[in-house]
């Protein structure tokens, strides 16, 4: 067969037997299901423009043995990932695999958010009631007294009833065709490979989602022979999940084209409304009074104190000066008093790690902030701090330089409370000469060049901030 690799490199570098036998445990149901996969992709033709999502789990391995475009996802992500594939190539037939650990547990939201989507992919959900790569223990669709790694006693009520995919997915709007099927004999076998190319098949019509959950036998965490774990299949799991097709459209209408992705430039400024226009430049170089080539900077305060504004234009600062920046956002329970802060970092060439355990400067708009972060500033840093809100200010480190500024009491003697955050970028300016004052105001008149008529007033923010640290105010 084509669609199989002649030699399966995982195993002996391809070589001897082991090179042409998959990994899977003797009785495994997912070769069974690899085989009907791979005879459908050739009987439709489609192997040149097929892309195969594998999950984390047993068949985490499938790319080395389908020979076409593959894909190993996150845990859970891979129906995130084939709706991926299928808009950024909406000729490419797609394929997510997956187990029950996988799909069912940890990656119920995406395969319930891509169903209602109604994209026209393909799912193979492989479901032998227990988690199989791992070693064993309890999956969300393992039966009722099942014993388990993780229950050795027995499924319980406790855990809940066993999870139903074919039956939820059907109740869902977005899929066309919905089937589960079972392996234990030939009949079924039979009604495994018919249930699998008809899926793929839609896709290929471009009639929208279709679903397939085969019931799998997992004989090693069983602890059966292939014969035995086959009966407990028929037996046990087809009472639990009844075979049959839960969900079949007739004569499904043809989808319109997904859209394409669209890439030129122009649109994605206009998107999202940026601009081209290069912002000017004041720095000659990187500061040279920093011993540092990344400057890491924490503004922090209460919801409302304005330190995520206040970070994001320093980052694009420290961007329009043609530097590299990063901007991390942190939100707490501000509204019952906790800290919300920021970690910018701007690099001479590469900022290696955005977070900022121990800045070089601390902005701290509260008294938690500045309790919380001042004692993580680096000898040799800087901390401004909200003198009109901070009366105590507690023991910080030696070697670093404080400095109180009532950001507070100058943005309310301005008429606009809100502008506490732009007088402290003034007195950061002030107190680290870190960039020319003009390389913050570009970035402040860039940023409220929507309502220029607040620049005014920024601006003056802005140098009541610098005069505060300078002592002239």
């Amino acid at each position: 067969m084509n669609v199989f690799y002649d030699r399966f490199e995982r195993h002996a570098h391809g070589e001897g037997l082991k090179g042409r036998s998959t990994h899977y445990c003797a009785g495994c149901g997912h070769g069974l299901a690899h085989k009907y996969l791979a005879e459908a992709i050739e009987e439709l033709g489609v192997q040149d423009r097929t892309v195969a999502v594998s999950p984390v789990g047993c068949s985490v391995f499938l790319y080395y043995y389908f020979d076409v475009g593959n894909t190993q996802a996150a845990h859970g992500r891979a129906p995130a990932v084939a709706i991926g594939h299928k808009t950024a190539n909406p000729d490419s037939i797609v394929i997510s695999y997956q187990g029950d650990g996988d799909l069912a547990s940890i990656g119920l939201a995406e395969i319930v958010s891509t169903a209602q989507m109604g994209i026209p992919i393909t799912v193979i959900f492989i479901n032998n009631a227990i988690y199989g790569m791992t070693g064993g223990q309890l999956a969300p669709t393992t039966l009722m007294g099942q014993r388990t790694s993780t229950t050795p006693e027995g499924r319980t009520e406790f855990f809940g009833a066993p999870l139903k995919m074919a039956e939820l997915i059907a109740g869902l709007d977005g899929p066309v065709y919905v089937e589960r099927v079972a392996l234990y004999d030939a009949k079924q076998r039979n009604r495994a490979k018919k249930a699998i190319s008809k899926a793929l098949r839609l896709q290929v019509e471009n009639r929208g989602f279709a679903f397939v959950e085969v019931l799998a036998e997992c004989p090693t965490h069983l602890g059966m022979t292939p014969p035995e774990a086959e009966e407990w299949v028929k037996q046990k799991m087809t009472a639990v999940f009844p075979l049959g097709v839960k969900k079949d459209i007739e004569n499904p209408p043809e989808r319109p084209p997904a859209e394409s992705p669209v890439f030129d430039p122009a649109y994605l400024v206009q998107a999202i409304e940026g601009s081209t226009d290069k912002a000017p430049r004041f720095c000659e170089t990187f500061p040279k009074h920093w011993e540092t080539e990344d400057i890491a900077l924490k503004f922090a305060g209460a919801g409302g104190d304005g330190a995520q504004t206040a970070a994001l234009l320093v980052a694009r600062a420290g961007i329009n000066e043609g530097f590299d920046a990063t901007h991390i956002p942190s939100y707490g329970p501000e509204s019952r008093g906790g800290t919300s802060f920021a970690d910018v970092h701007i690099a001479r060439a590469e900022v290696l790690s955005p977070s900022s355990p121990a800045p070089h400067v601390l902005v701290a708009f509260n008294a938690p902030s500045l309790a919380r972060f001042g004692p993580t500033v680096v000898k040799g840093g800087t901390i401004i701090y909200d003198s009109s809100v901070i009366a105590d200010v507690p023991a910080l480190p030696a070697g670093v330089k404080v400095v109180g500024v009532p950001l507070t009491r100058i943005a309310a003697d301005l008429g606009r409370p809100v502008v506490k955050n732009v007088v402290a970028i003034g007195a950061l300016q002030a107190a680290t000469s870190m960039f020319p004052g003009a390389t913050f105001l570009a970035a402040i008149r860039q940023a409220l060049k929507s309502k220029c008529a607040m620049i005014p007033l920024n601006e003056e923010a802005f140098a009541q901030g610098q005069r505060a640290v300078r002592g002239d105010a």
